[in-house]
């Protein structure tokens, strides 16, 4: 009879495909190869997200609720971006991660505004050589998930907007620290008090009423 060993990254992929959607499995203990074995093994699976700070994974499954606030906040910005003629590019969820540092994450949106031109057509993102986002963006509606915000101050990301499902909060970086911030830099018309009042009408709006209303926000503005 023969025993089948298998890696701290392969028991939590089984784990993974556990879980239900809009849940939290945290590890502590985890390697930065196993880190990088669980990113090879599952790829761009969708519905999850994979974050690492010195040794602790969370894994994040998605729910729809949760990505309804996401594709809001892409289409808001892809108006106003639009509408002001600023150049921003999005890459999504994409992973950032320095073994350096030992950090790790995969955002809810990322977006290139005042940097764009440095990462130009590129499909991937490499903190060792790129600059970060200017702006990620993190839906948070897990009050018992694992803040993410010593991730990307350890990655140099100037600013986090992060959702909590009641405000959202902007964050500037300020010497290795975030500090709350009214409005955005990256984006100046964007407040947290505008983001906040748009992603409150999800409950009771369709994404096309919000936008539309966005929309007569911005020519006012």
């Amino acid at each position: 009879m023969s025993t089948q060993i298998i890696s701290q990254a392969e028991a939590i992929v089984e784990m993974i495909d556990r879980m239900p959607a809009d849940s939290v499995l945290i590890q502590h203990g985890v390697g930065w190869n196993d880190y990088e074995e669980l990113l090879r093994a599952v790829g761009d699976a969708p519905g999850q997200h994979i974050s690492f700070d010195d040794g602790t994974l969370q894994i994040m499954t998605l729910s729809f609720r949760h990505e309804k606030y996401v594709r809001l906040i892409e289409r808001i910005i892809d108006r106003l971006s639009a509408r002001l003629l600023i150049k921003v590019l999005s890459y999504g969820s994409a992973t950032m991660k320095k073994e350096r540092d030992q950090k790790g994450a995969e955002p809810d949106a990322c977006y290139y505004v005042q940097s764009a031109e440095l990462v130009g057509k590129k499909d991937e993102i490499d903190l060792n050589v790129d600059p970060p986002p200017d702006v990620v963006v993190e839906i948070d509606l897990h009050h018992e998930s694992i803040s993410k915000t010593p991730i990307y101050a350890a990655l140099g990301v100037p600013e986090l907007w992060r959702y909590d499902g009641n405000t959202v909060t902007i964050y500037h970086l300020r010497e290795e620290q975030y500090v709350v911030s009214e409005a955005s830099e990256s984006l100046p018309l964007l407040t947290s008090a505008i983001l906040t009042e748009f992603l409150a009408r999800i409950p009771r709006e369709d994404q096309y009423e919000i936008l539309s209303a966005f929309e007569e926000w911005l020519k006012g503005q």
